[in-house]
């Protein structure tokens, strides 16, 4: 007998431990999970969360580094259209990582300062290069503005739209609210 099919993809353990991760950091702060907490939390051993990860840093950093370069990337494809669609484009796609992933919102902010220098480098790297994605499309809506008008709008759009993890119970238009706000702080007329 054929086993069932399904339309979600089977999450693999790694996979399955980043995200309980990101939840109980979220939750408790990176300093109150200890592995053995996380490995109960899916379902194996504190010492068998090894097999996966060096250690709770490895586990951390690739939550960061990951989530920082699925943005970069995401933003990358978006580049092409008038300056208007990219940045309705990104508005979009950074609000719907925002609702879809809130735990990694408030683990960036909390326990950046957790990881070693050399990733926390990286992380940043990744993320300046993600800013001035939105730099040069508002910079191509708003030819009068300099770069630094244009980071300190983007940087307050994704303080708008990285809100959600903050005011939860969100309204179920939420999106909807947060984007007419951030599109109508970003676009002329």
């Amino acid at each position: 007998m054929a086993a069932p099919r399904s339309d979600h993809p089977a999450v693999s353990r790694r996979d399955q431990i980043l995200r309980t991760a990101a939840v109980l950091f979220a939750r408790h702060g990176y300093h109150g999970v200890s592995i053995a907490e996380l490995g109960a939390a899916v379902g194996i051993s504190g010492p068998g969360l090894y097999r996966h990860f060096p250690g709770k840093e490895a586990l951390l950093a690739e939550l960061l580094v990951d989530i920082s370069e699925r943005l970069l990337a995401g933003a990358r494809a978006l580049t092409d259209g008038s300056p208007r669609e990219v940045v309705a484009a990104l508005v979009d796609f950074q609000l719907a990582f925002a609702l879809r992933e809130p735990e990694l919102i408030v683990v960036q902010d909390r326990d950046l300062d957790n990881l070693s220098e050399d990733d926390r480098r990286r992380v940043r790297r990744v993320q300046r290069t993600y800013v001035e994605i939105w730099v040069d499309a508002l910079r191509g809506l708003h030819p009068t503005w300099g770069a630094e008008e244009a980071r300190v709008a983007a940087h307050g759009a994704f303080g708008l739209l990285n809100s959600t993890p903050h005011s939860r119970p969100a309204p179920h238009d939420v999106a909807d609210v947060l984007r007419r706000m951030a599109l109508a702080a970003l676009l002329p007329g």
